[in-house]
């Protein structure tokens, strides 16, 4: 038969027999029809001496003119000595290494991959909904592990991203980063996504350094300092008041800053905090001490929802704004860029100091007045350690919570009575008392004193001429 010589209708039209045959399109290539009815393209042909077959595929998948072009495009390798049998099952294994590597691509999942599946199914259930550990992986994580596959993570990757933090001196963050790094990757390991957990072979301890229990307590003498610092310290009212509130109350800084004023009733003295860090919603008793200084927050932030708003008051402040603000202001070095230039006004001589350790103050100070500590415990609000207390033991401590309370509020109050007065004095009282020290180092003139309801009592210059002094508050001899 000539070459071409099949057409479509005949290939169409070709009937299956008891027999397989062929039908010669010519060139070597045939249509075999099957006794089933299927058929197929076959290219006979000769390479190196011996006789061999080609199949092209299926009438169904590959048309007459088709089989035609691919028979010319194996005639051609024949023509440069390649056996067409051999190019067809290279091009297959390439075809079948580039499968399985798209394959393993699409099944290998990135630490990005990995922290984004962690987010939906664990951070999303933690209080902010992961939203500041997302920032913390997106600065310092992610940039750096992020197109990491998740099982080609090694020890030396880990380390890449705490040695940049260590080295800036932030061993806290850098050993919190570092933990939440293992808890990503041990999430991986408990759903078979990996097989080790590349931050086992790390100790913590090597991150950093050991934990070191904070045990910060402010003494008696520090808070009357507080009370002479604190309004020299540039901070805003609210803000100092959110220092003697924290010592009063033992609240987390966190708590007070995103409370609401519908939490709290200060004609009743309550405070309810619906939302705390065991989970379980808490009462404050105030005393008056601490409604006193919500009362002064109240004078600045009384329109809104929140007792501490965000400047576009649709929120909360940052929970962190107050912590960086006194330590910002404890610095001995130069002032950070963009933040306070009061260094060192709020500088004790007990150390750094922050608002956890005023919450460890209000406790011991309260056990000091004879509360005892279990109810100072429960006004810290800690969870019961002792499991069968905690099934067994349902008293609320009410009465005597309320009365820790008030025993520290008024202490509180005895401890800070005229200095926070004097510490807020306006600038022309500070100006006359600038006056009297004057007067008072003059030589030729003495200050004395009066009692209340009384005249002049003379001190040094029982004979000198009393004349008022310029403020007609005192007296002074001339």
């Amino acid at each position: 038969m000539a070459l071409h010589e099949l057409s479509d209708k005949e290939v169409r039209n070709s009937k299956p027999l008891e027999r397989e045959y062929l039908l010669a399109d010519g060139g070597g290539l045939f249509l075999r029809v099957r006794p089933t009815g299927a058929k197929d393209w076959l290219l006979v042909y000769t390479f190196a001496g011996n006789r061999r077959k080609l199949g092209l595929g299926s009438l169904e998948a590959v048309p007459l003119a088709t089989a035609r072009s691919e028979a010319a495009k194996a005639r051609e390798s024949i023509k440069q000595q390649i056996d067409p049998q051999v190019q067809r099952k290279q091009r297959q294994a390439e075809q079948e290494a580039q499968r399985k590597i798209l394959e393993a691509a699409q099944a290998r999942q990135t630490v990005q991959d990995l922290f984004d599946r962690w987010a939906e199914v664990d951070l999303v259930r933690r209080k902010d909904g992961g939203k500041e550990i997302r920032r913390m992986f997106e600065k310092d994580v992610l940039p750096k592990l992020g197109s990491l596959a998740v099982e080609d993570v090694k020890k030396g990757n880990i380390t890449s991203v705490t040695d940049p933090l260590l080295a800036r001196g932030v061993n806290r963050m850098a050993k919190l980063i570092f933990s939440l790094m293992r808890q990503m990757f041990r999430f991986a390991v408990d759903r078979d996504l990996i097989e080790a957990d590349p931050t086992a072979s790390i100790r913590k301890v090597k991150i950093g350094g050991p934990d070191v229990e904070r045990d910060r307590v402010l003494s008696e003498a520090e808070i009357g300092m507080l009370c002479q610092q604190v309004p020299r310290a540039g901070l805003m009212p609210t803000t100092e008041a959110a220092v003697w509130i924290a010592l009063s109350t033992l609240c987390r800084i966190g708590e007070l800053l995103n409370a609401r004023w519908s939490d709290i009733d200060l004609d009743h003295h309550l405070w309810r905090i619906p939302d705390t860090k065991n989970g379980k919603p808490h009462n404050v008793y105030l005393s008056d001490f601490s409604v006193k200084q919500f009362r002064k927050v109240k004078e600045f932030n009384s329109e809104g929802t929140w007792i501490y708003p965000s400047r576009d008051h649709k929120k909360a402040v940052s929970s962190k704004t107050i912590t960086k603000q006194l330590g910002d202001r404890q610095r001995a070095s130069a002032p950070m860029k963009r933040r306070s230039k009061s260094v060192a006004t709020l500088a004790l001589p007990g150390g750094k100091w922050g608002p956890h350790d005023l919450r460890r103050t209000g406790a011991t100070m309260m056990t000091r007045l004879g509360v005892l500590p279990e109810v100072a415990e429960r006004c810290l609000n800690h969870v019961e350690e002792n499991r069968m207390k905690r099934i067994y033991q349902r008293h609320t401590y009410e009465t005597e919570m309320r009365e820790a309370w008030r025993l520290l509020g008024d202490h509180l109050a005895h401890l800070t009575k005229d200095l926070l007065e004097d510490a807020v004095a306006s600038p022309a009282q500070e100006s006359r008392q600038s006056k009297r020290k004057t007067v008072a180092s003059h030589p030729k003139r003495t200050r004395i004193t009066r009692s209340q309801g009384q005249g002049p009592s003379r001190q040094d210059a029982p004979n000198e001429k009393i004349l008022p002094a310029p403020d007609q508050g005192d007296y002074q001899v001339a």
